[in-house]
């Protein structure tokens, strides 16, 4: 079978997708480049394409299915950048992937950990010689009351990891896991912002839940809330977010995603003027840190994604049943 892979990354992808194409017997067509109008010719005579997170909208469905594409799986597990009503209609098939959730467990369980101690001011102090105490107290992990919004695999993985701090420990998910119940107690949103000092997010992005942060939320939430997104941005409101750590309510916050961040992060835009003044106000507050969604980035997780979207072609192309499957 062939499949033709877009934004193909030699640094890091190569060697997994020459592993993985020969073990599977599966013919590569490639490309660094997101895919685009201009360049969809290029997936002419495959039926599989693999893309990561880059905006597949309607009209760029319809080329694909003009050419033939039969199905597109993203390296991902969020599938949010793809349209999923235009692939309904087109009758294209969408797929995303799973790969080890201890890659953002650890990196969410990170930036709560700078954020609480302060760590942004403390490097940047560090940076310039500036060896003074005041402002850089930090708080304790285990004093802590988290509320953990999506219990799935990532979201189990973080509240594993938070037990063995001594949090006290909330979760928030329409499903609920027996797992999870060894180390937290499921509630409702109301009690989570009540109760919380800290609210991490591990919800995919759909339609009900966008802005589940918002201002609203927020206003009902605790003094001094610490905030840490490594899922998708949509989930907060971003000018609520920024209203919030302006007025003091929202102490610190970690964010791996931003709203609108198709496009621009992965890529070198160092000499760039970008269109994201939210970007530039949360970066310059001392008590916020932003990261360019990299909480995925491990060598096990590269590996993982790779594999499992090409699996999930080969799963479709032989009628096999496809875990992945979204549509």
């Amino acid at each position: 079978m062939k499949i033709f892979v877009y934004s193909y990354r030699e640094f890091d992808e190569a060697e997994y997708f020459q592993k993985f194409s020969g073990e599977y017997g599966i013919e590569l067509g490639i490309t660094p480049d997101d895919p685009t109008l201009d360049n969809a010719h290029l997936a002419e005579g495959f039926e599989y394409v693999s893309i990561i997170t880059t905006k597949i909208d309607e009209k760029l469905m319809e080329r694909f299915y003009e050419l033939g594409v039969k199905m597109i799986s993203t390296r991902t597990i969020g599938y949010d950048h793809v349209d999923i009503a235009a692939a309904r209609r087109l009758e294209i098939h969408v797929s995303n992937v799973s790969y080890s959730p201890e890659c953002v467990a650890d990196y969410t369980v990170m930036l709560m950990l700078m954020s609480i101690r302060r760590m942004k001011r403390i490097m940047q102090r560090e940076e310039i010689n500036d060896f003074s105490l005041p402002g850089l107290q930090g708080r304790e992990l285990p004093n802590f009351t988290v509320g953990v919004l999506g219990t799935g695999r990532i979201g189990q993985a973080v509240i594993r990891d938070l037990s063995g701090f001594g949090c006290k420990i909330y979760a928030y998910d329409r499903y609920e896991n027996d797992s999870v119940k060894r180390y937290a107690r499921y509630t409702d949103l109301d009690t989570i912002y009540r109760e919380c000092d800290l609210i991490t997010l591990h919800m995919p992005l759909l339609e009900d839940n966008f802005h589940l942060i918002d201002g609203d939320a927020i206003e009902r939430m605790k003094d001094g809330v610490v905030i840490v997104n490594t899922a998708r941005g949509g989930l907060i409101d971003t000018k609520a977010l920024i209203n919030g750590i302006e007025s003091g309510k929202i102490s610190a916050a970690g964010l791996d995603v931003i709203e609108d961040e198709f496009g621009m992060y992965y890529n070198d835009r160092k000499s760039d003027v970008l269109k994201k003044r939210d970007l530039y106000i949360l970066r310059g507050f001392p008590n916020v840190i932003v990261t360019p969604h990299m909480a995925f980035y491990t060598d096990q997780a590269v590996s993982d994604m790779v594999k499992n979207s090409l699996l999930s072609c080969v799963c479709h192309a032989e009628g096999k049943e496809d875990p992945w499957s979204v549509v």
